[in-house]
C-alpha cells in the first residue's frame, strides 16, 4: 500500500477546493517546523510548504479506505499530525507523539540521514537489518537495548557496564535481539553467523546479500561502475567513481582503483559468484544467472 494510491487521481484545483480550503496559511507558518526553516531564512518550496496538507490528507484516505484510528509520528511530525486530526474531525481517530528518536551524536534516526530501515525483508534483507543495528555507536547501545528489545532490565544494566573491545559483543547482541523480533530467532542468528564469518574469519558466505547478473553481461564484461551501481552499493556513477578513486571498492578482497575495470566471468570464484565490497561493512555476492 502506498499513497500514490489516492494521490495520482487527484485534480488540483479539485483538491485545493475540497481540501485546501480547510487549511489556515497563518495557522501552517506557526508550526515548528516551518517557523524554524524561516527564522533561520532557510529555503522554503512551495512543495515543501504543501507536505503537512497532503500528509493530512494521507491519513484521512487511510482512515476511510482501512478504517486506520491512530497516527504515530515523532515529535517533528506533531503539526502534520494533528493537521491530519482536523481535516478528519468527523473521523475518530487518535495520534500519539513520542520525543523523536535521535543518537547520541544528535543526528535524526531516519531515511533522510542515513537511508531508510525497511522492515519489509524484500526491501531490506534481515542480514542487512542486523548490520544497521550492530553499527550502532557505543554511546546509544544500552539506551536502544532498552527501547528495542525484550532482555531483562538486569541484563540491560549488565552489558552497559561494559567497554573497550567488549562494546562489540554488545552491539552483536543489540542487532541479534532486534531482529529477531521482526524477522524471527533464525533470521537473526543467521545474520550473526554470517557477519562473523565475513568479518572475522574473512570468509565467504552465501547468506551475503547477492545480486543477479546474466551470464552473457559477465561473458560480455560489466563496467564496474555500472555494476557498483546494479549492486545497490550506489546512487550513480559519479558516486561509484569517487567510491573507486577513494579506494573503498574491492573485488573479491583485492582493492581496486582503475575506474574503467571490466568485471566479468574471469573474476568469479570456484563458488560461481563475485565478491563486490564496499568499504568494511558492505558485501555483496554477484551471481551469474
Amino acid at each position: 500500500m502506498i499513497n500514490a494510491e489516492w494521490l495520482r487521481s487527484l485534480n488540483y484545483l479539485e483538491f485545493l477546493r475540497d481540501v485546501g480550503r480547510h487549511f489556515s496559511v497563518n495557522r501552517m507558518l506557526s508550526f515548528d517546523s516551518v517557523k524554524t526553516r524561516l527564522d533561520r531564512e532557510q529555503s522554503l518550496s512551495f512543495l515543501e510548504f504543501n507536505y503537512m496538507i497532503l500528509q493530512a490528507y494521507d491519513f484521512v484516505e487511510l482512515a476511510k479506505r482501512y478504517d486506520c484510528r491512530l497516527q504515530m509520528g515523532g515529535s517533528d511530525q506533531w503539526g502534520n499530525i494533528i493537521n491530519g486530526i482536523d481535516l478528519g474531525h468527523r473521523i475518530r481517530s487518535s495520534s500519539v507523539r513520542p520525543p523523536l528518536l535521535t543518537t547520541s551524536s544528535g543526528a535524526k534516526m531516519g531515511k533522510s540521514a542515513t537511508g531508510a530501515v525497511w522492515l519489509n525483508s524484500e526491501m531490506l534483507s534481515a542480514y542487512d537489518f542486523w548490520q544497521y543495528w550492530r553499527n550502532t555507536e557505543d554511546a546509544d547501545v544500552p539506551r536502544f537495548l532498552k527501547l528495542y528489545t525484550t532482555l531483562p532490565m538486569d541484563e540491560i544494566g549488565r552489558l552497559a557496564t561494559l567497554g573497550g573491545s567488549e562494546i562489540n559483543e554488545v552491539k552483536k547482541i543489540l542487532a541479534t535481539e532486534v531482529t529477531a523480533i521482526l524477522h524471527g530467532r533464525d533470521a537473526a542468528e543467521q545474520a550473526a553467523e554470517t557477519a562473523r564469518k565475513t568479518f572475522e574469519e574473512g570468509g565467504l558466505s552465501d547468506n551475503l546479500p547477492s545480486v543477479e547478473v546474466p551470464a552473457a553481461d559477465l561473458e560480455a564484461g560489466i563496467g564496474l561502475l555500472s555494476l557498483i551501481v546494479r549492486a545497490g552499493l550506489a546512487a550513480s556513477n559519479g558516486e561509484a567513481r569517487r567510491h573507486v578513486q577513494g579506494g573503498a571498492v574491492k573485488i573479491n578482497d583485492a582493492a581496486v582503483s582503475d575506474e574503467r575495470l571490466s568485471i566479468g566471468s574471469a573474476q568469479l570464484t570456484g563458488d560461481g559468484v563475485i565478491k563486490l565490497s564496499l568499504g568494511k561493512k558492505k558485501h555483496i555476492l554477484v551471481r551469474a544467472i
